[in-house]
């Protein structure tokens, strides 16, 4: 089995004057030629810092920088490591569990992100070089040695050829939870990394424009796969109404994914209602149910295109589902159907599976070997059954085998396209000395889908302080994880095993004010 990489050599040998990606934030280019060239330059750098295959490798660079993001995670793979692709908005404590669960002994950062990492590297035993893109920093953190991006890579070396990888060895560790308790990071392997295999494709040069974070499951989708069908990746760092419809009239793509967040921004944009759409074929919008009426609004203005509201999820790999654009205005609220050789099916509480029309946990089964949570056996043995992967999620199919989210068994909130899980939140807020108990779930947002929001007691003889607990979260949690909305309450209620029951929670207060030394974004 090649390498995720083999791809993009292919592409270098017979494409290598093609553009290949852009990054629409800068404008700056890479050819196929020079994105080999520079993963290349990596690889022997790593080499050259004692990195064997199988030794992993954390991805830690600023959104603003995807040229170099897409060149390294290339590199990483070039020297057969595994790339560990983290949030760069991580707060200390969160960065230094992740770090450390995926035992890294090398970590790619810059941007304002550096200083956390450089902060926890001490803390890291199997920490032994930082490379940092950018500025100038300090020779040493702790045991670990500081070097910048041009001291570390190894200008104009060969396209490696003698890391050879099995179809069994790990790609990547993407983390999709939390810091708090055990972290879990899925393991994707690379014969599990796509549904679309490596291969020279018939090049069509049309555009693929995705604004997912590198780091996520969507955005790494959009690294490799675009190449494969013959496609340039048009990569907009930060989501913008307008840069957006800026670069769909100048770039002309084909294709374009967003999440629910992102079509709302852009239907509440006066010029969307004007604006040229007409090269768009596909609209994918994924990480979260589209509303209806949101996708009919969408459907509207791009009359020619598909608007599809995919579903998939990093756990269940490369198996997703599509809309076709002929079944979309009959089957309002779907996400699709799995595309083969994946088999979704829904089941009941006893695990037995059930008819057209009846809710239950979706269950996901893929031939092959199925992805797992990096040293997480327990928490493994709980999602993946004989049967299939049990996604947590709430399902009905119809009669032709159409997939309706209709809810979650599990306590995440979908902030954005951003998963928050209840309890990484709680357990912050627990931790707050004036606070004796927390519960947290998401509330209605007309932009973000769900925000976070926390119901909490006071300890005896203490007084919380809605704007002062937030602020404090936000010094122990990543942005999208801190709640916006902090209701003080007598008690929570619960029902006779001691479990809260959410649902007879009082309306959750009024969000507080953005934080002002922290900007956000969806």
């Amino acid at each position: 089995m090649p390498r995720l990489t083999d791809q993009l050599l292919l592409m270098a040998e017979h494409l290598g004057d093609q553009t290949g990606f852009v990054d629409l934030g800068s404008g700056g280019r890479l050819t196929f030629e020079r994105w080999a060239q520079g993963g290349a330059d990596v690889a022997a750098g790593l080499a050259r810092l004692g990195v064997v295959p199988g030794e992993r490798v954390a991805l830690h660079l600023p959104l603003e920088d995807p040229i170099r993001w897409v060149v390294a995670y290339a590199g990483i793979h070039m020297a057969g490591a595994v790339a560990v692709p983290l949030n760069p908005r991580l707060v200390g404590p969160e960065l230094t569990a992740l770090l450390g669960h995926a035992e890294v002994s090398v970590a790619l950062t810059g941007g304002p992100g550096a200083s956390v990492l450089l902060g926890v590297a001490p803390s890291l035993p199997t920490l032994r070089h930082v490379i940092v893109g950018g500025e100038p920093v300090a020779a040493r953190a702790g045991a670990a040695t500081v070097l910048r991006w041009e001291e570390a890579v190894a200008p104009g070396a060969p396209f490696p050829t003698s890391v050879p990888a099995d179809e069994d060895d790990i790609a990547d560790i993407v983390y999709t939870s939390g810091t708090t308790g055990r972290p879990k990071g899925v393991v994707v392997r690379h014969a599990n990394s796509s549904l679309i295999p490596n291969g020279l494709p018939a090049w069509n040069g049309s555009g693929w424009l995705t604004s997912s974070p590198l780091f996520t499951f969507a955005g790494i989708t959009a690294v490799y796969n675009p190449m494969k069908l013959g496609m340039v990746a048009l990569y907009l760092p930060r989501f913008d109404a307008k840069a957006w419809i800026e670069a769909v009239e100048r770039e002309r793509p084909s294709m374009v994914f967003l999440v629910p967040a992102m079509a709302e921004l852009l239907l509440a944009d006066p010029g969307f209602a004007t604006a040229d759409l007409s090269s768009i074929g596909l609209a994918a919008v994924g990480s979260a149910p589209l509303a209806p009426d949101t996708w009919r609004r969408l459907q509207a203005r791009m009359p020619a295109a598909a608007v599809s509201n995919a579903y998939g999820m990093t756990e269940a790999g490369p198996a997703f589902t599509v809309l076709p654009k002929e079944e979309a205005e009959r089957r309002v609220g779907s996400v699709g159907r799995p595309l083969p050789p994946a088999e979704f099916f829904v089941v009941g509480k006893g695990g037995e599976r059930l008819a057209a029309g009846e809710v239950g946990e979706l269950v996901i089964r893929l031939p092959g070997r199925p992805r797992e949570y990096y040293r997480d056996p327990e928490a493994t043995a709980a999602v993946w059954h004989e049967d299939g992967l049990h996604t947590g999620d709430l399902a009905r199919l119809d009669d032709d085998g159409y997939v309706y989210i209709v809810g979650r068994t599990k306590e995440v909130i979908i902030r954005g396209g951003n998963n928050v899980y209840a309890g990484d939140v709680e357990a912050v807020l627990y931790e707050h000395p004036a606070v004796a108990e927390a519960t947290v779930a998401g509330v209605p947002h007309p932009v973000l889908g769900e925000d976070v929001a926390a119901w909490v007691v006071a300890a005896p003889d203490a007084i919380i302080d809605p704007v002062g607990l937030r602020d404090w979260s936000a010094e122990r949690l990543a942005p999208h994880k801190v709640p916006r909305h902090i209701t003080v309450v007598a008690s929570l209620p619960r029902n006779a095993t001691g479990k809260v029951v959410r649902t007879q929670l009082p309306p959750a207060a009024e969000p507080l004010p953005r934080l002002s030394d922290r900007p956000e974004r969806a």
